[in-house]
């Protein structure tokens, strides 16, 4: 059977060349006679593969030396705790800007353990556009601001970061990460799930400026002091192995391609692809403000529930899987990350097309 274009939001598709290589290697690591999964994550061989792809990370993202990566496993769901227990201590405030179902999560997580606010929101059209908001929204003495930087179910995007101001922004960045580049310096964490642009499900990756840890309060567990997994190189326990090593091809195959101003210009260009034949279109429609448009992840409709469910079948049976729009929206979404090649939103394109010539 030949590959499907998967559309999923997560796990979602990843590029064919890190697959055949794993698969080449997966009996035999380089003469090792063993596979990845079977490692030791103490042996020097598996140190070397952690320590290539944090180097890698660091240089793909420009990240600056007082920045701390760490690879760990909870998913993002995890952080939601992590992040109020280690940084909301000074005055137990951290203010949220609410841009979908995972920043609301987020914040309903932190208010069990402090003063969690919502400074701004997009509820009000169905998270359809990103709240302006201005440096006197924030509380003055809040320990940070949070942020989703592009929401995976609603299609929005930060295209201009919130001024803080002193305040310490923090962001998920789980279905952008290494999309395009970004400019670290400007956020004190950011973090993400890797299951959409950078490895299979089961890693977390978190990008902490040092002086942001050491804070974490007492009752912390310690799974969830960064500080520990940073003193320990993610090896406080044994880390996510095999994803990780996914991950360092995810991140050579990206350096191959010419890093992430390469990948930018690709992902718009797919991007840009299916959101003028949207615009263009009698039958189909985005849901997203223009201005806030996400590069990952493009919800539509038809006006019709009955259209929607028969293109969704007839797309699955024509090889396009995963177009279903989650059941907040409804309607469809293609999620089209950096292993989408463009190929396939060519053809999905051309099947949209034709779908609405065959039901005018």
């Amino acid at each position: 059977m030949s590959r499907v274009y998967n559309f999923s939001a997560g796990p979602s598709m990843l590029p064919e060349s890190v697959l055949n290589k794993a698969a080449a290697e997966m009996l035999d690591y380089q003469g090792s006679g063993q596979s990845v999964m079977e490692m030791s994550h103490r042996s020097k061989i598996y140190k070397t593969i952690i320590d290539g792809a944090e180097v890698l990370m660091r240089e793909l993202m420009n990240i600056p030396d007082n920045y701390k990566v760490l690879f760990l496993q909870g998913g993002a769901s995890t952080q939601f705790a992590a992040i109020p227990l280690n940084f909301m201590n000074k005055s137990g405030k951290a203010d949220y800007i609410v841009t979908g179902q995972w920043a609301k999560k987020a914040l309903a997580e932190a208010q069990k353990y402090g003063d969690a606010k919502a400074v701004a929101s997009s509820a009000d059209k169905t998270f359809t556009y990103i709240p302006k908001t201005k440096r006197e929204d924030f509380r003055p003495d809040a320990d940070y601001v949070y942020i989703c930087m592009n929401n995976t179910i609603y299609g929005t995007v930060y295209h201009e970061l919130p001024d803080t101001g002193d305040i310490p922004l923090i962001a998920d960045i789980s279905s952008c990460f290494l999309s395009e580049p970004l400019d670290v310096s400007k956020f004190a964490m950011v973090y993400g799930g890797a299951q959409k642009n950078v490895a299979p499900a089961g890693l977390t990756i978190c990008i902490i400026r040092e002086d942001m840890l050491g804070h974490a309060r007492d009752i912390t567990p310690t799974m969830l002091n960064y500080q520990i997994h940073a003193d320990n190189g993610s090896m406080y326990n044994t880390p996510p192995c095999y994803t990780i090593y996914i991950c360092k091809l995810v991140l050579e195959w990206i350096k191959n391609l010419g890093g992430l101003e390469k990948m930018k210009l690709r992902n718009e260009a797919k991007a840009k692809m299916l959101y003028d034949f949207l615009d263009a279109s009698k039958m189909f429609r985005g849901t997203v403000v223009p201005e806030d448009r996400s590069l990952m992840n493009v919800p539509f409709v038809t006006d019709s529930d009955e259209l929607n469910a028969k293109f969704i079948k007839q797309a699955e049976e024509a090889g396009f899987v995963n177009l279903k729009g989650h059941r907040t929206v409804g309607g469809m979404r293609a999620s089209i990350y950096n292993a989408m090649p463009v190929e396939g939103v060519e053809k999905l394109v051309a099947f949209m097309k034709k779908f609405e010539e065959d039901n005018q």
